[in-house]
């Protein structure tokens, strides 16, 4: 069973009509008990990071989220879900983010008109499990103003002024800035993959 963590998210609903279109199993879950039954975790993510992560607090569910993932049960993060992955971000500097990898989310240059919101091109780096049958460099929506900068796992990168990790992949890992669940069929054949 896939558990999708509610903590509160705005596009939670929009997760659950991608998942109920591609005709998966899922539960919504708020508590650790349900994410230790889980199979699979999805985490999707609109908002702030410092906001999230004290909702995971609330919840009590921050340790066992972060057990879930390094125990080797398959997670893709969504926009905020990818952020939260890493040790901080810009947008809450006092808040701790999830560390499964080093390092930091960044604000996008002053130069950059913020959020960055609407399609653009996936940058494919390699083989991933997750864009198999995306086609080559596809458009996707993106609503952010965070960046992870690119890194050694990165799947795909975009660029918005800076490249940046759009999407990475690391053995039972999955994270994407962009939203696969208002990219189309681009985006639910990378929601199908995740769940497959």
């Amino acid at each position: 069973m896939i558990a999708v963590l509610d903590y509160g998210a705005g596009n939670l609903r929009s997760v659950e009509n991608a998942l109920e279109e591609l005709g998966c199993r899922y539960t919504l879950v708020r508590d650790a008990e349900g994410l230790h039954a889980a199979e699979k975790i999805l985490l999707p993510g609109v908002g702030h990071f410092g906001q999230m992560m004290r909702s995971l607090d609330v919840l009590a569910v921050r340790e066992t989220l972060r057990e879930r993932i390094v125990a080797g049960v398959p997670f893709l993060g969504i926009c905020l879900g990818m952020q939260a992955l890493f040790e901080g971000s810009e947008e809450a500097p006092e808040e701790r983010g999830l560390g499964v990898f080093a390092g930091r989310v960044l604000r996008f240059p002053a130069r950059a008109r913020v959020p960055h919101m609407g399609w653009n091109r996936l940058e494919a780096r390699g083989e991933s499990r997750l864009l198999v049958g995306a086609g080559g460099d596809p458009y996707v929506y993106f609503a952010h103003s965070y960046y992870v900068p690119e890194m050694e796992h990165a799947a795909a990168t975009c660029t918005y002024e800076v490249r940046y990790t759009a999407a990475l992949e690391c053995e039972n890992v999955f994270g994407v800035q962009f939203h696969p669940e208002k990219s189309g069929n681009v985006g639910l054949r990378i929601v199908r993959n995740f769940v497959t």
